[in-house]
């Protein structure tokens, strides 16, 4: 089944794709967005639940979105236009790695995608590149919250503790000016939704080729995150600025 499907399928009940509640998200956002007529930019924005969100609070705020899935796009679009911030939103279907424009972003965001850049820190060196002077990035990636298993390094990669992941932030050349660890309910609220969005849909459409596939990858998760990542596995959110420009 097409891992992109699955995604769609899976964050139906949660488009932000990553561990945050609605008032992590806000905060978040408040922190980021330097000023009200801000450009926006999202490398690997899915649905586009966060440009959305910040069009609607900033009037006069514009944005742009990056994705490979033209599934998710088409969501993003159509999730832009019910908010009527659409006419504000560029969305461009390539690479998040490959994209590049001519004028700079005053915030912009990789939220759970520093595997597409290879890892957090050429995550930023990505970001730095689209970056205005004074501009702020939102990066959203994995730490461990305890000793993980040699299984779960297997099936998660390698990460550091927190303490070790923002001392590697500061020494690429960033500080941290806000930041959220999302808690142990955003954590197992995001797992169940995950889980739960794609085994309903599977469970409701018992003819269609691709249920059993969506239902074994329902479990499949399921079972490596209740028996393996569960009590390791965290994820923290990062409003940064350069340290010197």
């Amino acid at each position: 089944m097409d891992r992109q499907l699955i995604s769609l399928l899976a964050h139906a009940d949660h488009p932000i794709a990553a561990p945050l509640e609605d008032e992590s998200v806000r905060r978040l956002l408040a922190a980021g967005v330097p000023r009200a007529d801000a450009r926006v930019l999202d490398l690997g924005c899915g649905e586009g639940a966060w440009l959305t969100r910040v069009l609607a609070a900033h009037p006069e705020a514009k944005a742009e979105g990056v994705d490979i899935s033209a599934g998710a796009l088409e969501r993003a679009r159509a999730h832009a236009e019910e908010a009527g911030v659409a006419e504000r939103l560029t969305l461009h279907r390539t690479e998040a790695e490959a994209f590049s424009t001519a004028e700079p972003f005053d915030l912009v965001l990789i939220v759970g995608a520093s595997h597409a850049f290879g890892g957090l820190v050429p995550t930023l060196d990505a970001a730095r590149e689209h970056l205005a002077p004074g501009g702020c990035v939102l990066v959203g990636d994995a730490y461990w919250r305890a000793e993980p298993s040699a299984h779960t390094r297997e099936i998660l990669g390698e990460y550091e503790d927190l303490p070790t992941t923002v001392d590697k932030v500061r020494t690429a050349g960033w500080t941290p000016v806000y930041a959220h660890a999302s808690t142990r309910h955003e954590l197992d609220d995001y797992e169940w939704r995950w889980t739960g969005s794609l085994s309903r849909w599977a469970l409701d459409h018992p003819e269609h080729p691709d249920s059993a596939q969506a239902l074994k990858a329902a479990d499949v998760h399921r079972e490596e995150w209740l028996h393996g990542y569960r009590d390791s596995f965290g994820f923290v959110s990062l409003v940064l600025r350069r340290t010197e420009s």
